[in-house]
């Protein structure tokens, strides 16, 4: 219960000072990945390559909910 309190007033402090450059904001589930990635997964691969990946993948992630927003968008004004 503690591990999910700090993980969501971490999550909601990067909601305050991440900027929103067209990546989904993190959530709950993103820092705990990033957490165990980082500090307790061995063999441990690069800090580097933990962060890119993250960015990659909201980065992905935010592509995808625009476009699944825009084809909805679209079949509603064809309706």
């Amino acid at each position: 219960m503690l591990a999910h309190a700090f993980l969501a007033v971490t999550t909601a402090h990067a909601h305050d000072t991440e900027p929103a450059d067209g990546l989904l904001p993190l959530t709950v589930n993103e820092v705990r990945h990033l957490l165990v990635r980082l500090a307790l997964q061995r063999p441990k691969p690069s800090d580097a390559f933990v962060l890119a990946w993250s960015w990659w993948r909201r980065r992905h992630q935010a592509r995808a909910q625009a476009s699944h927003y825009r084809r909805q968008a679209t079949a509603l004004q064809l309706n």
